[in-house]
């Protein structure tokens, strides 16, 4: 069952689409913030995100550019914007497809067909992941030799161990664990990124696998 994630503050909307989508036999959540939508999409994993441009707490497109840090999931924008710009501003971030409000159901879901058969499948990454001396496990959420991590430092390492290699922002790091009322608290990452690498890495103060960009981001280096 293909997994849908709706985004939008209009409930008649949400409820549309939810409506029209299950009934297609998709599985579908939905959230109506920039917030709860990048949280949702770290936890839920969907295969397909649907996406309101005028969220009260975030533009549509850092939402955008906050799931292209760590996704390819298709992301297909619908708003109310009509202006050449909007597209244009929403495409290059990463979105795959723009349906401007009103629109019709049937002509959303061909869309959404259109853009799901586009996706090349990917090969799952691994559940378990060597740092050190110790073996996490992603789906049991457990660490061998004894190391236990607080719920905020899981949520943080799962970020970056599943972007292997990849460089993720302190903004989409800020946003996706604390929200986007923190993406200035640059100070709880460092805070936290020590307390995992003392946790973790055989060598806290030269770390070998959670590496620091300055003024960047962090990267996990397998």
């Amino acid at each position: 069952m293909t997994r849908v994630l709706v985004v939008d503050d209009e409930p008649q909307i949400i409820r549309a689409l939810r409506i029209n989508l299950v009934a297609r036999h998709y599985e579908v959540a939905v959230a109506a913030d920039g917030a709860s939508a990048l949280r949702e999409a770290a936890d839920w994993h969907p295969d397909l995100v649907v996406l309101d441009l005028g969220l009260p707490d975030l533009d549509g497109v850092d939402v955008i550019h906050g799931l292209r840090g760590w996704t390819n999931v298709p992301i297909i924008v619908l708003s109310g914007r009509t202006g050449h710009q909007d597209k244009v501003d929403a495409l290059d971030a990463g979105a795959d497809d723009y349906v401007t409000k009103p629109f019709g159901i049937d002509e959303l879901l061909a869309r959404v067909r259109a853009v799901s058969r586009r996706v090349v499948a990917q090969e799952p990454g691994p559940s378990v992941i060597q740092i050190g001396d110790h073996a996490i496990d992603l789906v049991d959420k457990t660490v061998t030799g004894d190391v236990r991590l607080t719920p905020t430092e899981w949520h943080l390492l799962e970020i970056l161990l599943r972007n292997p290699g990849k460089l993720v922002s302190q903004r989409q790091l800020l946003t996706r664990v604390w929200g986007a009322g923190f993406v200035k608290e640059t100070n709880y990452l460092r805070q936290y990124m020590a307390q995992l690498r003392r946790k973790l890495e055989r060598d806290p103060a030269h770390p070998a696998h959670l590496i620091t960009e300055p003024g960047m981001g962090y990267r996990f280096k397998p």
